[in-house]
């Protein structure tokens, strides 16, 4: 935007305001052009009121603003007098452009103008368009610095300086002193300069050469191209106003794809500030990201990989191959994001050494220590993490980093509540394990607010020089294992054509989710056979979506699916748990259980693990786990028991499997789900999914399994989740052969299996009778010293005794510990999900409620009455009453649409 001589100056300063608003100009441009127009004193007494407003709707901006005021009128005359040389030589207007021709040769084609030929610095009267890097990672040089190596605008406004200097000195003593100021520039170039002048003006032309070649470079390959219909009304913003969230969940994201990219950093700029990326791999609503920025300096994005200390203790397997590859892939895109505004994501692997220091120092503490000393950065930002090992890292780095006078945020954004604050004051201890309970506590000690969701930022300050880093396939966490022939396996290849692995996939699939999904989620989240549920817990977990965005936008959807909400809660936690129980991935929280007697039979394990054990549900959720890396949780619960109930293997198994084939593999929610289901976590899994019947709840006509199990795609509906039931003339016809093309069951007798463990587990707990209340029958739990503490007031604890607590414990476990040796089917509390029956019973309640809700509370009651009069038979040990058979028909004189009723309902006969 050319500046006007006739206009007012303030004017020309709003527009320019504008220009900055909309991204067409930058901090430090904004500054330079208000000194130019405004002059020096009025700048220094407008220039703050002017921008004051911006503290309200742009605070980063109105930062940057501030601190670049404060720096440029804190310096003495020499400095203000070397910015000034620099700025009037960047500028290339009038004379200058002369002096300029004569320094550099002409570039222009033939037959085109001075005008046309001729770039400023200003971003908004550049005609060059921008260019969107592209970075995949595999480039190890850092993208074009804005200036060329080792050059600054410090040192090209000291040249400037000295060159000026250079030439009054001169001036004053020749003996055309007094007439120098008038001469033409002809008759100054008939005087034959001195060696000194020669060679001092040598060097400022090769100098100013590299400099504004950079420029123009930096300004090809980064300025993006704005919209020429962009409107920006008069800036006028009502300080006492607050920012509101816009109803709208595009108008958030609207700027995303309109972004500038960041500039080059002022001389007298803040020191660098490294931004360690970790499982925050975001632009959206990242407070690391925002608080970087109100630093000031330069952002330099690092991420640093260290496997010794990301994938855990022991057996842990935090990090799996399926988490690697992910974790790649999501790099590799918002190294892409970063480029798109200036940014440029440093990978480093330091070496491991086998000795550390003597006080422990770690590698991801060496390479921060070693960027630290490259760069000059005093400030580090990072994103929280909760598990109990990587704490204990971060709690380290830390504490010697501010030995080292550097300054180390830890801020909190992973989870909706940092799980080191939960507390269970006011609550007790006494259902502890339950969502229900988790939620209370955090009622009844509520932690700071959530906040709105943050905007992402429009650019990113660069510092002059990057440091060096390494390719991210250097990184190792995308390698395929290669045959002996020398090709490589690409196992990976259904996973990366299934899945959108960037920042914009999660908040497409969100936005998708929030549109669709949502209205079924309640009710049909369980179905595998349809789209019901959101996958987002693989952006959830590598921080592509914050916990507090998708909170929002779920709260702010049409529907409010509470359910779906709940799952956050759950998530939440399972943190909270890992952070009392570090030992939780591998240690049955249960003392008792740890002696239950598992099967060693790993043919079944591999049966398992393949998607071959003869159960079409189960091997067909195993095989998409395997192929796509993701399964809902409806089928996790299913594979989960079917390994422990009727396999009898244990849980450690699968969830060492899980934690390797899982995209979403999250040690604390694995963990806890894993222990649950192995029935030693402190809350019991109240129900056990049958392998077949729990296909008439989430795949029944088959289309599930036909998806992952072509072998079975001839068979009907009927008998597809059971081909051992089909006639062989049927599988003739199919092309199924039991054995060969689809294996055979690896355990037949399923009742049997079933009855076995729960004579296992009362077998257990009368052995171990310390450990089960004998008022309750409720299993006993050691107390973590922190929740000792918590209970007793916040004082002291003795870790030499041991405090135990009632837990919940499945009803079912409690009546066979009383009658150890009976079977699963007479247990009264039998916890064996039948799909089909809630559904048959689900549908008749239905078709009552669209006839006569009295009949349908008289069937309720009814129903009621029969389940308790059964239930006391089984106790008594009395025969079954016989089972009514009914079957749908016609009422003879029924002429209305709901003539035909399910079977089982009673209608009466006129």
């Amino acid at each position: 935007m050319p500046v006007s001589g006739g206009e007012d100056p303030m004017s020309q300063v709003r527009q320019m305001l504008r220009e900055l608003l909309v991204g067409r100009e930058n901090a430090d441009g904004f500054f330079c052009l208000c000194v130019s127009v405004l002059g020096h004193n009025d700048t220094r007494t407008h220039f703050l009121p002017l921008i004051q407003p911006l503290a309200t709707v742009h605070n980063g901006l109105h930062t940057t603003l501030t601190s670049i005021y404060f720096e440029y009128f804190s310096k003495d005359e020499d400095d203000e007098l070397a910015v000034a040389l620099a700025l009037s030589l960047l500028e290339v207007k009038g004379q200058q452009q002369t002096d300029t021709k004569s320094l550099f040769p002409d570039p222009k084609p033939q037959g085109q103008t001075d005008t046309q030929a001729t770039a400023t610095y200003r971003p908004q009267n550049s005609s060059v368009q921008s260019q969107s890097v592209s970075h995949n990672g595999s480039s190890s040089q850092p993208p074009p610095a804005p200036l060329p190596k080792g050059v600054s605008y410090a040192q090209l406004a000291a040249a400037g300086g000295r060159r000026q200097t250079q030439a009054q000195h001169q001036d004053s003593t020749s003996p055309r002193g007094s007439s120098g100021h008038g001469s033409s520039p002809q008759t100054e170039r008939q005087r034959g300069p001195t060696q000194t002048q020669r060679q001092t003006d040598i060097k400022w032309s090769n100098l100013t050469q590299d400099v504004c070649a950079s420029i123009a470079s930096s300004l090809t390959s980064n300025l993006n191209q704005t919209k020429d219909d962009v409107n920006v009304e008069e800036y006028d913003v009502d300080q006492s106003e607050k920012p509101k969230r816009s109803k709208n969940r595009r108008q958030r994201r609207k700027g995303y794809g309109q972004q500038v990219v960041g500039v080059p950093r002022c001389p007298s700029a803040p020191p660098p500030v490294l931004l360690w990326f970790r499982r925050d791999l975001r632009l959206h609503d990242n407070p690391a990201v925002i608080g970087s920025l109100e630093a000031g300096g330069p952002v330099i994005p690092v991420f640093i990989w260290c496997p010794e200390e990301e994938e855990g203790p022991g057996v842990t397997v935090a990090m799996g191959g399926a988490c690697k590859f992910w974790l790649h892939q999501a790099l590799s895109c918002l190294s892409s994001a970063l480029e798109r505004i200036g940014g440029h994501l440093v990978f480093l692997r330091p070496d491991v050494e086998k000795e550390v220091e003597r006080e422990g120092v770690g590698s991801s503490l060496r390479a921060l220590r070693s960027l630290v000393r490259e760069t000059g950065a005093q400030t580090v930002l990072a994103s929280a993490l909760y598990e109990p090992w990587l704490r204990e890292r971060d709690q380290i780095v830390v504490s010697a980093l501010q030995r080292d006078r550097v300054e180390v945020n830890m801020v909190h954004s992973y989870c909706l509540r940092d799980p080191y604050t939960v507390t269970t004051e006011g609550v007790g201890l006494r259902g502890i394990g339950s969502v229900s309970h988790f939620m209370s506590c955090c009622q009844m000690n509520p932690g700071p607010g959530l906040g709105v969701p943050l905007d992402p930022p429009i650019s990113l300050p660069s510092p002059s020089v990057w440091p060096r880093g390494c390719p991210l396939e250097e990184l190792g966490l995308a390698r395929m294992p290669c045959r002996k022939d020398g090709t490589t396996i690409d196992w990976a290849a259904n996973i990366r054509s299934s899945w959108d692995f960037s920042e914009e996939g999660a908040q497409s699939r969100l936005e998708a989710f929030l549109n669709d999904g949502v209205y079924k989620y309640e009710k049909e989240s369980g179905r595998a056979d349809a789209p019901n549920t959101s996958c987002l817990s693989p952006y959830l977990h590598f921080g592509q979506l914050s916990a507090r965005w998708l909170l929002w936008d779920a709260k702010g959807a049409r529907c409010r699916p509470p359910k779906f909400i709940r799952k956050l809660a759950w998530r939440d936690l399972a943190y909270w748990q890992l952070t009392l129980f570090p030992d939780l991935p591998w240690e049955s929280l249960r003392p008792s259980y740890k002696a239950l007697r598992w099967s060693s039979e790993r043919g079944h394990l591999k049966a398992w693990q393949r998607g071959r054990t003869g159960y079409p549900l189960v091997d067909a959720a195993m095989r998409q786990l395997w192929l796509t890396g993701w399964m809902n949780n409806y089928m996790r619960h299913v594979v989960a028991s079917f390994l422990i109930a009727y396999l009898h293997l244990p849980w450690q198994e699968g969830y060492r499997w899980f934690q390797d084939t899982l995209v979403d593999a999250d040690v604390a929610i694995d963990a806890m789900m894993w222990q649950n289901g192995g029935m030693c976590g402190l809350d019991h899994w109240n129900f056990v999914m049958h392998p077949v019947d729990a296909a008439m709840t989430c795949d029944p006509y088959g289309s599930y399994v036909r998806k992952w199990c072509p072998e079975l795609a001839a068979l009907p509906d009927d008998l597809i989740h059971k081909p051992w039931k089909c006639p062989a003339s049927m599988l003739r016809r199919a092309g199924v052969v039991l054995g060969q093309s689809y294996p055979e069951r690896v355990v037949t007798d399923l009742e049997e299996r079933r009855s076995q463990s729960l004579q296992d587990v009362a077998l257990v707990r009368r052995r171990c009778g310390e450990y089960v209340d004998p008022c309750s029958g409720c299993d006993l739990v050691p107390l973590p010293p922190r929740l000792v503490s918590e209970a007793l007031g916040g004082g002291v604890v003795n870790t030499g005794g041991q405090f135990l607590l009632p837990v919940i414990t499945r009803m079912e476990f409690k009546h066979q510990s009383d009658n150890p040796d009976a079977d699963a089917a007479s247990n009264p509390y039998n916890a064996v999900l039948k799909g089909y029956v809630s559904r048959r019973r689900n549908e008749t309640i239905a078709f009552l409620n669209q006839t006569d809700f009295t009949a349908s509370v008289i069937n309720e009651g009814a129903e009621r009455r029969e389940r308790q009069e059964k239930d006391q038979r089984r106790m008594e040990g009395l025969p079954h009453p016989l089972a009514a058979r009914g079957r749908g028909r016609r009422t003879p004189a029924a002429k209305d649409r709901f003539s035909t009723v399910p079977g089982g309902v009673a209608t009466s006969h006129r």
